[in-house]
């Protein structure tokens, strides 16, 4: 039997490229497929929009996702499934995705298949504020302050430094360090 023909008889873990946000839904229907196991893992986060901060879930790897079968059986209901655009290949040559690279990433996504991203924010940091008769304006975390969620922040207007205190909801902040958390 050839290498190729070998592959194609093995149940593995493959890479499947989508349309534009329709990952979950394909996954989700190519999950109802006889022999298919399909892994989606998904992200939630806050993006700064005209209405403030919007709470948005995202594919953590836009417009693919992973797919478990062994391809001799399936293949063909995997690439003609809805939403799917195909099943990744290299120069033709099928390539599955190691058992251990789906589990280390799933013990990263805490076993869930959407987990939050949080921006955390210190002393020290440049932020913008995102509402008020202030937004869009930029300045340093002055002190975390406790209770309410608020920050203070040191804000250069009027040719002076000001002290002002916000609610840790109403700023944007530049870097990107992102921690992942359980969802709420």
């Amino acid at each position: 039997m050839k290498e190729k023909e070998k592959k194609e008889n093995i149940q593995a873990w493959y890479v499947v490229h989508t349309r534009p946000k329709c990952e979950h839904i394909a996954a989700s229907l190519m999950g109802g497929l006889e022999g298919v196991e399909t892994y989606c893992p998904r992200i939630r986060f806050q993006k700064n929009t005209r209405r403030g901060k919007v709470w948005f879930v995202e594919a953590l790897f836009p417009s693919y996702f992973f797919a478990r079968f062994v391809p001799a059986e399936s293949m063909r209901a995997v690439n003609y499934s809805q939403s799917v655009i195909k099943v990744v290949d290299f120069g033709g040559n099928l390539t599955s995705v190691p058992d251990s690279a789906i589990e280390e990433l799933k013990a990263e996504m805490k076993d869930k298949e959407i987990c939050e991203v949080e921006v955390g924010v210190k002393v020290g940091d440049t932020v913008e504020l995102t509402e008020g008769p202030m937004r869009g304006m930029k300045g340093i975390v002055n002190a975390m302050l406790t209770g309410v969620e608020r920050v203070r922040i040191l804000l250069e207007f009027l040719g002076r430094e000001n002290a002002v205190e916000v609610p840790l909801s109403k700023i944007l902040t530049e870097h990107k360090p992102r921690v992942v958390v359980a969802p709420r």
